[in-house]
């Protein structure tokens, strides 16, 4: 009679976990009270949320050391949050304020901090892909041991600059790592230019489906 395999000890603490799961709440919080003051004028612009995705920048946080790198689309919100940054000063720039993270000038979609490292977020369609290969590439140049983490949503996937970036990083063989995040708000497109289907079964190996 076969053995019973003995269950993998968790490599992560109880403490750990605790801490992630603030994190996610704290993300989803803000974005609710972000959705309500959108409604009710207070935040110009877009206000693109992060609500069901809280997981999948708090999870690639926890795994990202000192020095590396991230960016992403307009959705960025949750990003600044899962960096460690003062949510009063993200809450700040979505109402357009001087003591916003981008001085009040970005707004929803372009916050940016260079002590995080967190290189925007950018409202272009898969604009950042190629900007994060950039960074990789010169991270390489400067011989630093880092990751530049490039996250886009499946509307994005079907840009030709997503797949020129993935070329580009392998033949550079440059330290980028891209993640695909489910968007269900790209049925917005019309189910027929959906690209879902395809870019989950030929990503396999160059984005992480989320």
């Amino acid at each position: 009679m076969a053995k019973a395999k003995k269950k993998a000890k968790a490599n992560i603490s109880a403490d750990e976990l605790h801490k992630y799961y603030r994190e996610m709440l704290l993300i989803r919080r803000f974005e609710e009270k972000a959705g309500q003051l959108y409604g009710m004028g207070h935040i110009g612009g877009f206000c693109h949320l992060y609500i069901g995705q809280e997981a999948v920048v708090v999870g690639l946080e926890a795994a990202a050391k000192e020095g590396d790198s991230r960016l992403t689309s307009y959705r960025d919100h949750a990003h600044m949050l899962a960096c460690g940054l003062d949510p009063k000063g993200v809450m700040a720039e979505l109402t357009g304020r001087k003591d916003g993270l981008s001085k009040g000038k970005g707004g929803s979609m372009h916050m940016f901090s260079k002590e995080k490292k967190f290189y925007g977020g950018h409202g272009i369609v898969a604009a950042q892909v190629p900007i994060g290969a950039g960074l990789a590439l010169a991270n390489k140049y400067r011989g630093e041991d880092t990751v530049t983490f490039t996250y886009f949503g499946d509307g994005a996937a079907n840009q030709g600059q997503v797949y020129e970036s993935f070329n580009m990083a392998a033949l550079w063989k440059i330290e980028c790592g891209t993640l695909l995040r489910s968007a269900p708000q790209c049925g917005r497109l019309g189910q027929w230019k959906n690209p879902c289907p395809f870019a989950y079964q030929h990503m396999t190996g160059w984005a992480l489906k989320a």
